[in-house]
């Protein structure tokens, strides 16, 4: 039986003005989680995602690794129920 959570990840190194949101949206998508992928003021890139856990894991391991835009220096999430939902996974 799939449980659906809400993953929040916040992305710190050089993660902003190198298609990192675009490529965390293509991945995203591609896994079918919603959600969104924003910058925030401090140069790390925050990241929402509901669906499957496994499939939220699956996101975080991508953030994680070498295949990233930028220069990703570290990923810090915290779990949480979903919310109201998202229609989609968008850039903010």
């Amino acid at each position: 039986m799939q449980q659906n959570v809400r993953v929040t990840a916040w992305v710190r190194g050089k993660v902003q003005q190198v298609g990192f949101r675009w490529w965390t949206r293509a991945r995203a998508l591609e896994i079918g989680l919603t959600g969104y992928a924003s910058n925030l003021g401090d140069g790390r890139v925050q990241v929402v995602a509901e669906g499957d856990r496994a499939d939220c894991e699956q996101l975080l391991a991508l953030l994680r690794g070498p295949d990233t835009p930028g220069r990703v220096t570290g990923v810090t999430e915290i779990w949480g129920a979903p919310g109201a939902g998202y229609p989609t996974f968008e850039i903010r």
